[in-house]
């Protein structure tokens, strides 16, 4: 099995040097990154997206939490936003796989994917794994997302455990950000008075909101497929599968 080996620390240093209490948009004209075309159309509705990805979902409480977190932004800064995300959509993704606006350019890999998972759900423990919100920060200029980190090394040692063994489906070329997405932005940018004031409500939210743990609990750990970024499809439930 193909191992991560990032330590703990280095995962903290890691998330620390971008993950920060305050959010910089820049001094000009946001301009969002141009992948987000292949997810979000010029009337900042979602465009259909095809692809696979494990998942942890989120329990009642949590998902209450976080869209109170989401309605605030929504509310105090509409124009920065595409579409809403739904609520019952909120989700940490454990490991992404594959993804395309073009359904027959992932179709075949979408079902080597599926076929590889149902090997590996036997290996899978039952397990919570204790989780705290980070700050919620910019992700690569495509959306808005509340990180998070687990509480201590043990954690850590739990997720990574998880994401090495879906690993093996599919090594991605980027280390693991563990993180909720709050909001794609407005697929045309925003000026800098609406840039500066979501630099103000996310640094109020970083110091006001975020008193909560989260637990990812592996009974809700799935494999799912999806067709935008407002419809997840869950697939395989890794725990009652392996059973």
């Amino acid at each position: 099995m193909k191992k991560t080996t990032e330590t703990y620390e280095d995962f903290l240093d890691r998330i620390n040097s971008f993950e920060k209490s305050e959010i910089d948009f820049g001094n000009n004209f946001f301009n969002v990154n141009p992948s987000l075309k292949n997810k979000v159309d010029e009337k900042n509705g979602f465009k259909n997206f095809y692809g696979d990805t494990v998942v942890f979902d989120l329990d009642k409480s949590t998902k209450e939490k976080i869209s109170k977190i989401v309605d605030k932004l929504f509310h105090e800064c509409p124009e920065c936003f595409c579409e809403k995300l739904v609520g019952n959509t909120f989700h940490v993704t454990l490991h992404d796989l594959s993804n395309s606006p073009e359904l027959r350019e992932v179709a075949t890999e979408i079902l080597y994917n599926e076929l590889k998972i149902i090997e590996l759900i036997k290996q899978i423990d039952l397990q919570t794994i204790k989780m705290k919100p980070k700050y919620v920060f910019n992700m690569v200029n495509t959306s808005l997302v509340l990180g998070l980190y687990p509480i201590n090394e043990t954690e850590f040692a739990k997720i990574m455990d998880l994401y090495n063994l879906v690993d093996n489906v599919k090594t991605l070329p980027y280390p693991f950000t563990p993180h909720i997405t709050l909001g794609y932005y407005n697929i045309k940018g925003f000026n800098v008075q609406s840039a500066k004031k979501l630099e103000t409500l996310v640094s109020e939210i970083n110091q006001t909101s975020l008193d909560m743990e989260i637990e990812l609990d592996v009974q809700n750990l799935f494999y799912q497929k999806f067709v935008n970024m407002n419809k997840y499809i869950n697939v395989i439930n890794f725990v009652k599968s392996s059973k």
